[in-house]
């Protein structure tokens, strides 16, 4: 039982961490009309948590590799928590609030180093691929969450009111992590022998890092941009819109689960991450194509694309970690998170400068070929039985 106990620590640490990290496109409306920002400049500020989050991955891995996860956890969301509500109740402008989002997104980082190494620790493999695809609801959940709260919120208090919650909301699960966590056993042995490097004379880690890096593209393109989308074209409430999102982000939570659950039972992660990507690509394109010919459709096509493309996270974070080995996998998931978050990073602005000199829909189009881009190189293991009889296989990678 403890270590669902600890699984539950780390997957409310991670959603605390990300409602404020992937939180702020949901305040796009009253950062327009109360900070006078353009799209452009909102999508900056979006980027900003990102931003932080990327450059201090690495730094805090180090710190757990150090320290211990439950120290790591607590500080770096505490922090957290101080930034946001400087953030909330200080700062004014848009160079003094993307300041502290930074920090706030580089003291967040805590958790992406440390949360996802409590998990693996404390769970055999035949449970891997369901702890982590629960622990991976973290980012739907809490994209869910705020764009549940953050658009009342905003309405009912202004962007104190917002940005106050999420400062409360990390103090509170810090406390949780400090009193209560635990960090997994790690043994002398397992500490003591050298282990290969799983980078050297294989590219197979690099391909999966790589093809969780796109599929972050489409993730992001419908996530970030849905509830604009429905108020600049559909003609709905922020409120109404944010409502809609949080149920897809609710089916992002699930279908990670649920993924999770599909991967231990077939003993595989690629080949599902794989099909799963092409799935994404086929949704997307869809919502495009819905987009640039207005179609009521578009609202459900908004809700698939957005649980859809979460679904295959899990799947990297897991198949990096037992690809990497467990002398390897502290550094191999901050490679990973790394990529995936510079993209998630690069990909508000980017997008929304796309969008703002042509139309949504090319922005989804875009997203759309990345996904086909990253179905292509995901190494897929293909199981081949051998010359001499026995039942010992050997894989080839695809």
């Amino acid at each position: 039982m403890r270590r669902w106990l600890m699984l539950a620590l780390g997957t409310a640490a991670q959603t605390a961490a990300c409602a404020f990290v992937y939180g702020i496109p949901y305040l796009a409306d009253i950062l327009r009309r109360q900070e006078h920002l353009s799209l452009t400049q909102v999508g900056l500020l979006v980027a900003a948590p990102t931003t932080g989050l990327v450059l201090a991955l690495y730094l805090w891995g180090a710190a757990a590799d150090r320290w211990g996860e439950r120290v790591v956890i607590a500080c770096g969301l505490g922090l957290a928590a101080g930034c946001l509500a400087l953030a909330a109740w200080v700062a004014h402008g848009m160079l003094a609030l993307g300041l502290l989002l930074v920090v706030a997104g580089a003291a967040g980082a805590s958790v992406y180093s440390a949360s996802g190494r409590l998990v693996m620790g404390w769970f055999a493999a035949r449970e891997r691929g369901l702890a982590m695809g629960i622990r991976q609801t973290s980012t739907p959940l809490g994209m869910g969450v705020a764009a549940l709260a953050m658009p009342p919120l905003s309405d009912a208090h202004g962007l104190p009111g917002a940005i106050g919650f999420l400062a409360v909301a990390c103090a509170v699960i810090a406390a949780l992590i400090a009193l209560f966590a635990a960090d997994p056993a790690r043994t002398a042995k397992a500490a003591a022998e050298p282990a290969p490097n799983p980078y050297r004379g294989s590219n197979v880690l690099w391909r999966i890092h790589g093809s969780a890096a796109l599929l972050v593209i489409p993730q992001f393109t419908a996530g970030a941009f849905a509830l604009v989308l429905l108020v600049d074209v559909r003609g709905w409430s922020p409120v109404h819109a944010g409502q809609l999102i949080a149920v897809a982000q609710a089916l992002g939570a699930v279908s990670r689960i649920l993924v999770g659950r599909w991967s231990d039972a077939v003993g595989e992660r690629l080949r599902p991450m794989r099909q799963l990507a092409a799935v994404t690509a086929v949704v997307i394109g869809a919502t495009a194509l819905t987009t640039a010919y207005p179609s009521p459709l578009t609202p459900a096509l908004l809700v698939v694309a957005i649980g859809i493309s979460a679904s295959t996270n899990g799947l990297s974070f897991t198949s990096t970690a037992e690809r990497a080995g467990p002398a390897w996998s502290g550094r191999a998931l901050g490679v990973h998170n790394t990529g995936q978050n510079l993209t998630a990073a690069v990909v508000p602005p980017a997008m929304a400068a796309l969008i703002s000199a042509t139309a949504y829909w090319p922005g989804f189009v875009l997203a759309a070929a990345t996904a086909c881009v990253s179905a292509a190189i995901i190494p897929v293991r293909r199981q081949v039985a051998p010359e001499d009889g026995t039942e010992r296989r050997r894989t080839i990678t695809a």
